[in-house]
């Protein structure tokens, strides 16, 4: 299985925001974009996906418009000409409202996903392999911008299923419910670690959790743990003072054997973002750290629906938490 060619994920981008797609658009890959639509200030927001960073040749425009009832256009522009376009007379969004937007690439189309439901598909009208960067503008906050390469897990064709994010924005802000996706916004003022929430439902194969931060300058170590009542069926643990990444289980307030081995070098770094995503299998945990598998660690808690409960700490800033 292929995990090269992964990029880190933009967090917090300001917009008007421009990025690079590293290697360019694939069959198979996906695009995942985190943020809040502004209660006002517009009524359009834009994600394209072109080539370069100008706007002279979009494969594929998506513009979601708050006007007339809420709809959606989608179009490309080739040498700095509009096609035709195509609307939706439907609208997945909400103002002041957090969404999960997902571009899923196919060998004929564009998926679009919408709070884990499929909202549209967008047929290529020109070779997708020419996308190399990422615009986005308008009524929205983003919290980041998420990139899972072909063939990388969970698979595309995995069934799309409820999500719960919980995402710390950089300023205060005030809390917009969404009907689809039930968010959790912690202002920076009152956003305190250790974080500890529940994962509803528990673990079960391909279920993800995504965990995003900042480490601090200083740091000495930061902690994931995944909880089972006061049980610890999965405790990853970078240690900076012995460039480590330890993993381990406690039972019964005992502490198993702690596993270090690496297929490469430390790839957390102080004062740096990461992004350290963990799916559950039957037999094991996948590890991948900013886009690129780093371990597998195998269940010593097998009942995996009791594991339903996350906890971060350590000196890290927390950015973004997805289970």
């Amino acid at each position: 299985m292929a995990f090269g060619g992964a990029q880190a994920s933009y967090i917090n981008p300001v917009v008007p925001f421009t990025g690079t797609i590293q290697g360019g658009l694939q069959d198979g890959h996906k695009i995942t974009i985190i943020g809040t639509v502004l209660p006002s200030g517009g009524n359009r927001f834009a994600v394209n996906l072109q080539t370069g960073y100008n706007d002279h040749d979009i494969a594929f425009h998506f513009n979601p418009r708050f006007e007339e009832g809420g709809y959606v256009v989608c179009n490309t522009k080739q040498r700095g000409s509009w096609g035709p376009e195509e609307r939706k007379m439907q609208m997945p969004f909400q103002r002041g409202g957090s969404f999960e937007l997902c571009f899923q690439v196919q060998s004929s189309e564009f998926r679009v996903i919408v709070n884990r439901n499929l909202f549209t598909q967008y047929a290529h009208r020109v070779p997708f392999h020419r996308v190399d960067a990422i615009c986005i503008t308008g009524i929205v906050q983003l919290s980041s911008i998420s990139f899972q390469p072909p063939g990388m897990w969970p698979a595309n064709s995995a069934p799309i299923t409820q999500t719960v994010v919980h995402t710390i924005h950089s300023t205060p802000g005030q809390m917009f419910p969404n009907p689809v996706i039930p968010p959790v916004v912690y202002p920076s003022s009152v956003y305190q670690l250790p974080f500890f929430t529940s994962i509803l439902g528990g673990l079960y194969p391909s279920k993800s959790i995504l965990v995003s931060g900042t480490i601090l300058p200083n740091a000495q170590r930061f902690y994931i743990n995944l909880r089972s009542g006061s049980d610890i069926a999965f405790h990853l643990n970078p240690r900076f003072n012995e460039n480590a990444v330890v993993r381990n289980t406690q039972i019964n307030g005992s502490w198993g054997s702690e596993e270090r081995s690496l297929p490469r070098g430390m790839p957390f770094f102080r004062g740096q973002s990461f992004s350290v995503w963990i799916v559950c299998e039957g037999h094991c945990f996948k590890v991948a750290v900013d886009g690129q598998h780093l371990f597998e660690y195998h269940h010593r808690l097998k009942n995996l629906p009791a594991i339903n409960n996350l906890e971060v700490g350590g000196d890290i800033q927390l950015t973004h938490v997805q289970t």
